[in-house]
């Protein structure tokens, strides 16, 4: 009557012993399936916290995100019209000079455009009118007829050979050099560059011969890459970081180490710190990275930890709800606070020293709240905040010494590119092939910080191959006489 279902009179207790086993059992079996159900909550969770990462709380790229990842809130409107502001300088395409002009068409009127009468004479300050334009590019063949003579005295026969420089295949360094670019910077595929050489230059390639020509100029780049790596493990400040790749069939990791005005790559079967150490070699200055344990063998004291990665672990603590959610706020808005100073230093706003009289308590109150996150019942929080808290003076290095920024921009803006190509060729088929995409990347990289061109370095780089000679450095001029040690702010 009271809406109690009975139990079955097979398992109705016959004696107290019996209903104390019962309940004693009962109790048992209740007590695991609340094991079960708080290990199964903790795999949901974990799952819908998997489900709920993108770009801004964890290391995912921006390209991952879904489309139902709401974008970043607008900033607010500032009344202005969009474009160029009064006063802000124009950015107008310059007239050449005309002794650097191939062709000057001077325009005159022919008659008056009132009375119709015949105009004559000269403007002494015309307007300047000037086309650019691309010529149809007709290629250059040029054929060595090598002749064999026989000598008169001793009837031996001797064949000439072909000049020096001149190359033992069917095309020339800038043909060799315009393939490689295409394939190595602009990250065209092989069929499309061929594709390309016949479409603009009427030069028809067979796709094999792509990749002969991609060989050839990786053999001319060897020495001047490998004088870049020596140049960046000597540098004061490094920015490195790493991502996935493919060789062959087997997982490999593309890494990058950026300074001011040089950027290497290297492809290694390994993510740990054998690749890290074939990176970096003895490098004994201030190292910028994540918190991947590959660099833990580097002295904290001359590391320093990437912000950007913080904040989005900040990020994903304050979406997890209870005292993460606070500590993950209290965090952020701290890193926010520190952005805005260091804005400011930047922009010469404010002074060395009055930014890190600001930043001690800074610095206090995020240690505080991090050993506070030690104790967070969420088991992730409480790790993450342990393992930062292992490397807590790395993160204040930028603070104290000049060169040093608070991120590792300089080595994932460095990745971009690359992550570009492996999207649209999967990795590359050989050893052979991932040291094209080394060097390729490490000229193109180089280069562009240098503001340097890339077409005719390569070029140069092989025609100095073909003779035998080195090529020219990647290193910019005068530069390896700068001190390597960092100065404190």
């Amino acid at each position: 009557c009271c809406g109690v279902t009975s139990l079955p009179s097979g398992m109705r207790p016959a004696t107290l012993e019996e209903a104390l086993a019962m309940i004693e059992r009962l109790l048992e079996l209740n007590a695991q399936l609340q094991a079960r159900v708080a290990e199964q909550q903790a795999q949901i969770a974990a799952l819908e916290e998997r489900l709920g990462q993108n770009s801004q709380n964890s290391s995912r790229p921006p390209s991952s995100d879904s489309p139902a990842v709401a974008p970043p809130a607008p900033r607010p409107r500032s009344g202005r019209a969009p474009g160029g502001q009064p006063g802000h300088p124009g950015h107008h395409r310059s007239l050449l000079p005309v002794e650097q002009v191939d062709d000057v068409v001077p325009v005159k009127p022919p008659q008056c455009r009132g009375c119709g009468a015949g105009l004559h004479g000269e403007d002494p300050t015309p307007q300047r009118h000037q086309v650019t334009e691309v010529p149809r590019v007709r290629p250059q063949v040029t054929e060595y007829q090598l002749h064999t003579l026989a000598c008169t005295q001793c009837g031996l026969a001797t064949s000439a050979a072909l000049p020096p420089g001149v190359p033992t295949g069917a095309f020339g360094p800038r043909l060799a050099a315009t393939v490689a670019v295409c394939t190595g910077v602009y990250h065209l595929s092989k069929r499309t560059t061929d594709g390309l050489l016949a479409d603009l230059f009427g030069v028809e390639l067979a796709l094999g011969t792509v990749t002969a020509c991609e060989q050839t100029v990786s053999a001319g780049l060897a020495a001047p890459v490998a004088e870049a790596h020596a140049y960046v493990q000597e540098h004061a400040v490094v920015h490195a970081d790493e991502t996935g790749w493919r060789e062959g069939r087997q997982r490999a990791w593309l890494w990058v180490a950026a300074t001011a005005l040089v950027t290497v790559f290297l492809i290694h079967p390994r993510r740990g710190l054998v690749a890290a150490q074939a990176l970096l070699g003895a490098f004994a200055g201030i190292l910028v990275t994540d918190r991947w344990c590959a660099y833990n063998r580097w002295a904290v004291e001359r590391r320093q930890l990437c912000w950007a990665h913080l904040v989005r672990e900040f990020t994903a603590f304050s979406e997890r709800g209870g005292a993460a959610t606070q500590l993950g706020r209290a965090l952020l808005e701290e890193t926010k606070q520190m952005f805005a100073w260091w804005d400011r230093v930047r922009d010469g706003t404010l002074g060395r020293e009055s930014f890190r009289a600001a930043m001690g308590p800074v610095r206090a109150r995020v240690e505080a709240l991090l050993r506070e996150g030690t104790a967070c019942r969420h088991a992730k929080t409480a790790g993450t905040c342990r393992e930062i808290l292992k490397l807590a003076p790395a993160l204040w290095t930028f603070v104290d010494v000049l060169g040093v920024e608070p991120t590792n921009n300089a080595a994932e803006r460095a990745l971009r590119p690359a992550v570009l190509w492996r999207k649209g060729c999967f990795g590359t088929h050989s050893a052979a092939g991932s040291r094209f995409v080394e060097r390729m990347l490490t000229v193109a990289a180089t280069l562009k910080q240098q503001r340097r061109n890339v077409v005719d370095y390569v070029t140069d780089a092989c025609v100095a191959a073909l003779h035998h000679q080195p090529a020219s450095s990647l290193l910019p001029s005068g530069f390896r006489a700068v001190a390597l040690a960092p100065a404190a702010a």
